[in-house]
């Protein structure tokens, strides 16, 4: 009869919400947020620098590492919970926590990740993972105006404003926050708004013409304040931007290199992915200015992937006529995440469900809740 009751009562859930821990590995302190969500999978955020999807048993076994649970105890709880043997739990958390410290020490990582376990399906989570934050549409001089919506918005939110909406969303959960335009580098309050994404947890991006970055001091600064990763738009005929990459390149930062392509370039694209190659870069982004080049820009993605760079989809682009992100998916498996696993902000806090669909405006997040916003 023991066994039996053992065997029907009802295991109880692991609790929802963000659970949090620092410590020293190496004689380096680390911290990790862990995001429990009600169907059991979780989000783990690492030194604020990266972002993991995690399965329900994955997600159980980052809960008791952060507690401090014993193996042997962690292991009994999970053997309960999921009915499989203790032993194949023990082993399987212990491999788990072997994982978790190679990741603390590994430097350079990909802003959102998975650990090599079963997994969830990328952009499969029903809660929003990351905010794209137009901070500004302010271009530099000599920028064509079509890059950027301008007329769009009457006015640029305070500093004080995009922090209000940059703690609105780690309280609603959101471990991820990237600063585009516009270009982000004319805010002069950008090095205070990562440094408050650093503060609350939030892995922080930057999407930039990189320009501004190769005046080093302002790029230490960045680094310092807490930057995690940089998508660098391309201008191969601007000394400066191959400049900025070779500054970028051996810094302990995930870098992706992004090239429109246009007809302009579209003759000389292969020997410019072969020098960003040539330079360290390992991802690249690649959009179309056009529908009539999609087919070499397919062409272009082939030849990407030759020369070992790594193709990167899931990360916001500046504007095209044609949708980055329906055109970069190649895998039709990996389901779009705009308006669900990510959404786009604008300058004066309207937000949208991705750059470039000004017509469906989901609210605002300086004056609305963020459940009227997302439901």
């Amino acid at each position: 009869m023991n066994i039996l009751q053992k065997f029907f009562t009802k295991t109880t859930p692991l609790p929802v919400g963000i659970h949090h821990m620092q410590a020293m590995q190496d004689e380096k302190p680390y911290r990790i947020h862990l995001r429990l969500q009600k169907d059991g999978s979780g989000i783990l955020v690492l030194n604020a620098a990266t972002v993991l999807q995690l399965n329900p048993t994955a997600a159980e076994y980052a809960f008791h590492f952060i507690k401090g649970t014993t193996p042997e105890e962690a292991a009994k709880q999970i053997s309960d919970r999921y009915r499989v043997n203790r032993k194949a739990a023990l082993d399987d958390f212990n491999q788990f926590v072997e994982r978790i410290h190679a990741l603390i020490a590994t430097p350079d990582l990909d802003p959102a990740s998975f650990l090599d376990l079963e997994r969830a399906q990328p952009h499969s989570a029903d809660a929003t993972l990351r905010l794209d934050c137009a901070i500004t549409y302010r271009l530099p001089e000599g920028t064509h105006a079509e890059y950027a919506p301008v007329k769009r918005v009457e006015r640029e939110l305070t500093t004080a404003e995009w922090m209000t909406i940059m703690d609105k969303a780690w309280q609603a959960g959101i471990p991820h926050i990237i600063f585009t335009g516009g270009e982000a580098t004319l805010r002069e309050d950008l090095p205070q708004l990562i440094a408050h994404a650093e503060k609350n947890g939030q892995v922080c991006g930057l999407l930039t013409d990189g320009l501004k970055l190769t005046e080093r001091a302002y790029f230490e600064t960045l680094l310092q304040t807490g930057l995690d990763h940089i998508m660098l738009i391309l201008q191969p005929d601007d000394p400066r931007s191959w400049d900025a990459i070779e500054i970028i390149v051996p810094q302990d930062i995930f870098l992706t290199v992004h090239l429109t392509i246009n007809k302009e370039n579209v003759a000389q694209a292969e020997d410019i992915l072969q020098r960003v190659a040539y330079l360290g870069v390992e991802n690249i982004s690649l959009s179309a200015a056009e529908d009539a080049l999609i087919d070499e820009m397919l062409e272009l993605q082939s030849i990407a992937q030759a020369l070992a760079l790594n193709l990167r989809w899931d990360l916001p682009v500046p504007y095209s006529t044609s949708n980055p992100v329906s055109i970069e998916t190649v895998d039709d498996e990996i389901p779009e995440g705009a308006g669900k696993t990510w959404l786009y902000v604008e300058p004066d806090g309207d937000v949208l469900p991705a750059q470039g669909e000004p017509d469906k405006v989901m609210g605002n997040l300086l004056r609305d809740g963020w459940d009227d916003i997302v439901h």
